[in-house]
């Protein structure tokens, strides 16, 4: 395991790395460069608890059961969003389309909400049925109610069930990826 501070390599390591910390450290940054190729698509997760609403860029994301329909989201345990999550119950997932990619940069932090105007970030947006803030930009949306949580290390997955979904797009609106920025998280 990594030193505490979160310094040096993190374990566990197959037999042939070795107690070696050179050795151990070479194939940290390779196992990290790995994780970074797995394809994964860039999205909007809208939360909301109360009246606080958030949006915030997010990649780890997928289906998880078809029947019900549920999708899982990992998002870092000190992240705003995590506490409206966790608070309100309820999250949507945006796609975003490749053209607007320069705008996942604009939800990296928590969000300007202005309830006057609608907007986030100056995005606009309207509630879904759950509560959760919908960008009116997004291609497709998924409006999500917890069903459960996982604690993951500094990530929870939430897993919501499906309850409101549609495309406020062309439905072959190419969306955005990880591959389309020069972004990466995780690893």
């Amino acid at each position: 395991m990594a030193a505490p501070g979160g310094t040096g390599p993190i374990g566990p390591f197959p037999q042939r790395v070795g107690s070696d910390a050179e050795a151990q450290d070479a194939y940290d940054r390779l196992r990290r460069r790995v994780l970074w190729s797995l394809p994964y698509g860039l999205y909007v997760v809208g939360s909301r608890a109360g009246e606080r609403r958030n949006g915030m860029t997010l990649n780890w994301a997928t289906q998880l059961a078809f029947d019900p329909k549920l999708v899982g989201i990992g998002v870092e345990q000190s992240a705003y969003t995590h506490q409206l999550i966790t608070e309100g119950g309820v999250f949507s997932l945006c796609t975003i389309a490749r053209e607007d990619r320069a705008m996942v940069r604009k939800f990296t932090k928590p969000v300007e909400v202005d309830t006057t105007a609608m907007t986030l970030n100056g995005f606009a947006f309207h509630d879904g049925i759950t509560g959760a803030p919908i960008l009116d930009c997004a291609p497709a949306f998924l409006d999500c109610e917890v069903r459960t949580t996982v604690e993951t290390g500094a990530h929870t997955l939430f897993i919501g069930e499906v309850v409101d979904c549609g495309f406020q797009a062309d439905e072959d609106t190419p969306v955005l990826r990880m591959e389309d920025t020069r972004m990466n998280y995780g690893g």
